[in-house]
């Protein structure tokens, strides 16, 4: 008999505790800023890719959810301003941990995390994402790829202006030690 009291102790004692009940398609959650939500290519301020289809984020990928084809950017064709490019980039979303190795991985940042989370689909198919629906959208002053470069005469001119100029990956051009610093001066 006191396992039952027990029981209904803890039932009844939630009965009086605030509701925590979301009324969600209407009134989304506030998420974290570091959530890991649905990935984004990035791109420069140009508007060329930030990928070089190095295919590292594959590598680090435990779950083998991502592929990534390169190929060589041309000066008639440039989608980077690298060498190489990522011709065919796919997130198999059915099989994404959203652990955040591949973000790790990436040497230029190209690939980030954003907070979106609605990814349920109705087909399965549907959870691949090809490189257009994962690419950061075009905003002013940014042009199409395929184009010459804008920024300077060699891709080093690109990573150089990188935390003055982020284009479309505003914030993930910190470093890890100046992330730090800041947490500490606000926890201050």
């Amino acid at each position: 008999m006191s396992g039952f009291a027990k029981g209904f102790g803890v039932t009844f004692s939630h009965m009086f505790k605030p509701k925590v009940t979301v009324d969600y398609p209407e009134e989304p959650s506030k998420l974290q800023p570091r959530f890991h939500g649905r990935h984004v290519l990035n791109r420069h301020p140009d508007g060329l890719e930030k990928c070089i289809g190095c295919e590292l984020c594959a590598w680090a990928c435990p779950a083998d959810a991502i592929y990534v084809e390169g190929a060589e950017n041309t000066e008639a064709e440039r989608f980077s301003p690298g060498e190489r490019y990522a011709k065919n980039y796919q997130i198999n979303y059915a099989r994404c941990i959203f652990c955040g190795l591949c973000i790790e991985a990436c040497p230029t940042r190209s690939l980030t995390m954003s907070n979106e989370y609605e990814l349920a689909r109705d087909d399965r198919r549907d959870l691949i994402f090809t490189k257009e629906e994962l690419l950061a959208p075009l905003i002013e002053g940014m042009e199409q790829p395929p184009h010459p470069m804008r920024l300077g005469d060699s891709e080093k001119a690109y990573y150089a202006s990188g935390p003055t100029n982020p284009g479309a990956s505003e914030g993930a051009e910190f470093s890890l030690t100046e992330m730090l610093a800041q947490n500490r001066r606000g926890e201050q």
